[in-house]
């Protein structure tokens, strides 16, 4: 898994949790004077689900030649393709509904994406820190949140240690999964998902050309985010799959 493709000349734009929120993802990427193919569009995976118009993202993704990664979002999906008895209401709808060239960009979908020019990996939920990431169970990759004392790692969304705090680079961490109301800044982590579903905000990291990745609270200068239109989720409703 990886990214060995050469240093591009346009920006890198790296857009948190969309959850089916075109809308908002097209505001974003107006906002950002987005150029197709010429602006390399990079998604930190759960672009599906909860929200509106997962269809429609993915749809976006594809006309704009983007890369994503793997969310737990997209791995239900995949989950339920190969078992249908593992899922059901909005992510059944969902699957029905998908053609084969969906299928196609969530099975392509790894889980991380390297992107050496500018110091940075990206992968959905995290790293277990000080574990290589090769070694790393998909699971972790998909859902964790923070580290519990006896060092496991957690999707405990009350964990008061969150793995970025005790993580330590290169590469630099770019993430999502936590919806947060404000993003993770880490010296070593930088978490994107800003609750967009929730009624929060989408956020994008946006680097230039071979730019590193600023570390900690510098790396601000270079977030943009559009607000939810409105809340498409309620924080903490229960359906079929975790946040």
């Amino acid at each position: 898994m990886g990214s060995s493709e050469a240093a591009r000349k346009g920006r890198t734009v790296i857009v948190g949790d969309v959850h089916g929120c075109r809308e908002e993802l097209e505001a974003l990427l107006e906002a950002l004077h987005f150029i197709s193919h010429v602006d390399r569009l990079v998604f930190v995976g759960d672009l599906v689900a909860r929200g509106p118009d997962s269809r429609g993202v993915l749809g976006l993704m594809e006309r704009h030649g983007a890369r994503a990664v793997r969310g737990n979002h997209e791995a239900r999906l995949l989950e339920g393709r190969a078992d249908a008895g593992l899922v059901s209401g909005e992510y059944r709808r969902l699957a029905e509904a998908l053609c084969e060239r969906e299928w196609r960009l969530l099975e392509g979908m790894p889980l991380w994406i390297d992107l050496p020019e500018h110091g940075l990996r990206v992968v959905h939920a995290g790293v277990v820190p000080g574990r290589a990431i090769e070694t790393t169970p998909t699971n972790a990759l998909l859902r964790i949140r923070a580290i519990e004392p006896g060092g496991e790692w957690t999707d405990d969304k009350h964990a008061p240690v969150l793995w970025g705090t005790l993580y330590q680079g290169p590469p630099h961490v770019v993430f999502g999964h936590n919806a947060l109301t404000d993003p993770q800044l880490h010296p070593w982590a930088t978490g994107i998902d800003t609750g967009c579903v929730y009624g929060g905000r989408l956020t994008a990291l946006v680097l230039a050309a071979r730019e590193p990745v600023p570390r900690g609270h510098a790396v601000l200068a270079k977030l943009a985010s559009v607000p939810a239109r409105r809340v498409y989720r309620a924080i903490g409703e229960k359906k079929e799959a975790s946040s």
